[in-house]
């Protein structure tokens, strides 16, 4: 099969023709159909994230159709269609037998982040040498072998250029908006960030029934957007401006619940000065390890919480459904995230068009 493949940082992915393993028990091999790009694709392709070990097959925002099913298998089968999720819980660990399964760091999950399977190998090899797939998925291929708990089965009617959104991208602003933050109806909300995720939190706060939605972002065009999707206040910033000021200048109390979805440790602090008191920021950008985030000490005697947030608090049997469920009932706009449509041998115009920030997402057609 071919897949796209990263051999060093700061380079062009190269598609090239990758050996496939037939699914092992418990695994699943699905032909992919298409896989968004996000911008922890972009981390990794950078070397700054600490899963980033090439040569490794990028994308982790996949959907498609069951191809052939492992020794156990009987939720799935050929034909089925289906969402690749960014994870898959272990199901034995002391949390997923509590039920909190989105705590679940057992060494399942921890290998999957690597791009192994539980026992630590890997079904893809390139010229007779292991090579990971990105979170277990590699979506940016014609093919994966995944865990079953990794998949989610969905309503064949719905397309697979939007599905993929919710591996990642989607599920991670949704969830952080219902499932973190708990966006209550009648509140006030602010997102800072308006790329693919933080539209999603805006989708999210918009149907959770948040009576007004801040958006801020340094570019017209992604604000513009912002405001099809739901937000009621649209706030161009310079990277240098006060944001504090910039959202109390619309919400002069402070909002309900604020949101950085950059990764930026300052506008971190930024957003949880912009809440009001009993308000509570959530941090959905993943900042460089070793920041510091500062915070006035004393603004915790209001009753000021701030929240991380790990790819929306989601699990995948539960959030994939319920967002493929918005989609049919024409509560959340997956089209409009969907800035172009490309095949894989462009792909890395894909790249190309992160680092301009321009698009929501760029999605790569694989059928």
């Amino acid at each position: 099969m071919r897949a796209a493949i990263m051999h060093k940082p700061h380079e062009p992915l190269v598609v090239e023709e990758v050996e496939i393993e037939s699914p092992h028990a418990g695994e699943v091999l699905v032909r992919i159909g298409a896989s968004g790009v996000c911008a922890s694709d972009l981390h990794v392709l950078d070397g700054t994230s600490t899963i980033s070990s090439p040569p490794m097959v990028l994308g982790h925002e996949g959907a498609g159709v069951v191809e052939a099913v492992g020794e156990g298998i009987d939720s799935l089968a050929p034909g089925d269609h289906v969402v690749i999720a960014l994870y898959g819980p272990c199901g034995g660990c002391a949390e997923c037998r509590s039920g909190d399964v989105t705590r679940c760091w057992s060494e399942t999950r921890t290998h999957g982040m690597y791009g192994r399977m539980p026992d630590g190998s890997t079904r893809l090899s390139l010229r007779g040498k292991p090579l990971t797939p990105m979170v277990g998925s590699g979506s940016l291929a014609e093919y994966a072998v995944v865990r079953e708990a990794q998949l989610v089965k969905i309503d064949s009617e719905i397309p697979l250029h939007l599905a993929c959104l919710a591996g990642c991208g989607v599920t991670t602003g949704i969830g952080a908006a219902l499932n973190v933050a708990e966006v209550a109806p009648g509140s006030t909300v602010a997102v800072v960030g308006c790329g693919g995720v933080g539209l999603n939190v805006i989708q999210g706060a918009r149907i959770a029934g948040a009576a007004r939605i801040i958006a801020c972002d340094t570019q017209r065009t992604k604000l513009d957007l912002a405001s099809d999707l739901g937000a009621t206040d649209c706030v161009e910033v310079a990277v240098d401006d006060d944001l504090t000021a910039a959202i109390r200048d619309v919400e002069p109390t402070g909002v309900d619940y604020a949101f950085e979805v950059i990764g930026s440790p300052k506008v971190v602090s930024a957003v949880f000065a912009a809440t009001r008191m009993g308000g509570t920021a959530i941090m959905v950008g993943s900042p460089p390890a070793g920041e510091e985030i500062k915070v006035d000490g004393r603004a915790l005697f209001s009753d000021r919480r701030l929240l991380g947030c790990t790819g929306g608090k989601n699990i995948p049997a539960r959030d994939i459904p319920r967002i493929m469920n918005f989609y049919q009932r024409g509560l959340l706009d997956l089209q409009a995230l969907v800035g172009q449509r490309i095949p894989l041998d462009r792909v890395n115009e894909a790249f190309d068009a992160l680092k301009a920030g321009k698009l929501a997402r760029t999605v790569v057609d694989l059928m």
